[in-house]
């Protein structure tokens, strides 16, 4: 199921109240065990899988989008919770259960030899998806993630504790704290602009539903298990096929993570985005758009 542009908005800026060309896309749907999946679809040629993590959306990668899709078919998701995406009834967000819906959306679009374009918790979901879907996720395009158990690294036992307990759990529900605070914070190069931070709040407004935004936190410890698993799968993934693009100012993931990525694929590209926080896609995209086009292996 598709709608169509309406006037001078798109569904999403009308349902969202967002202002004209800030979401300039068509949207999809697909009925998923009780969800019901949002996407994008733009372009035509080789495919760019893109998975966002915690708390946004699409949205993040619309920049990304209007400059790739002349060249490439550009896919981004929401996952279940976010953006326009609604899960069913008692959903539990953990990264493990969005797998099964990226594994959904693949099928269903049947996609081949697509290059998965991720961070956050894009990454190990869209690493789990390739590992289990062979064929349909081939090349790798990442920015600040990891592929592995965090447990034990200080600041991440500590962010779950805090924002995955109940003291996060109360702070998303009254404030929805990591759009709000968190999210605007981790810029570096300029600061949010007003209506740009309203686009990431919009979803939230409009379904009421913070529960994701949680979640992602507890499952730096819950989801070990999952985390192991992925790491494991490295092994069977090309490592020649994997570009990153790593932000030298995020808040989370640092010199250690990417050191430990280097070490694991060590014929992988790496490419330092400096000056750059967590969120690559919405400060460094003109940079992205570049090396992405420069390196991709397929015309």
């Amino acid at each position: 199921m598709s709608l169509q542009v309406i006037a001078d908005r798109s569904p999403a800026e009308q349902i969202l109240n967002l202002a004209p060309g800030q979401y300039p896309f068509v949207s999809h749907y697909l009925e998923h065990d009780g969800a019901r999946l949002h996407y994008l679809d733009e372009g035509q040629g080789p495919v760019l899988f893109m998975l966002h993590g915690n708390p946004t959306w699409s949205f993040l990668y619309r920049k990304l989008v209007l400059g790739m899709r002349h060249r490439f078919r550009c896919v981004a998701m929401d996952l279940p919770g976010f953006g326009l995406s609604r899960p069913a009834a008692g959903f539990d967000y953990r990264p493990e259960s969005h797998l099964a819906f990226v594994v959904a959306l693949l099928r269903h679009l049947d996609i081949r030899d697509g290059t998965l374009v991720a961070h956050d918790w894009g990454g190990p979901i869209g690493l789990a998806a390739a590992q289990s879907e062979q064929a349909r996720l081939t090349c790798f395009v990442l920015g600040n993630t990891w592929a592995w158990p965090l447990n034990g690294i200080r600041r991440f036992d500590w962010f779950a504790k805090l924002l995955g307990g109940p003291i996060g759990r109360w702070t998303a529900s009254r404030y929805n704290l990591v759009v709000n605070g968190i999210l605007p914070g981790a810029m570096r190069r300029a600061p949010l602009s007003p209506q740009t931070h309203a686009a990431y709040r919009a979803p939230f407004r409009h379904s009421g539903d913070w529960t994701g935004t949680h979640v992602f936190p507890a499952s730096l410890s819950t989801s070990r298990d999952f985390l192991e698993q992925v790491e494991a799968g490295l092994a069977a993934l090309p490592d020649d096929h994997f570009l990153f693009l790593w932000p030298d100012q995020d808040m989370a993931f640092r010199a250690p993570q990417l050191e430990r990525w280097r070490g694991m694929l060590p014929r992988a590209r790496f490419i330092t985005l400096a000056d750059c926080g967590h969120y690559l896609w919405e400060e460094a995209a003109p940079a992205a758009i570049r090396h992405i086009a420069a390196w991709h292996p397929q015309d």
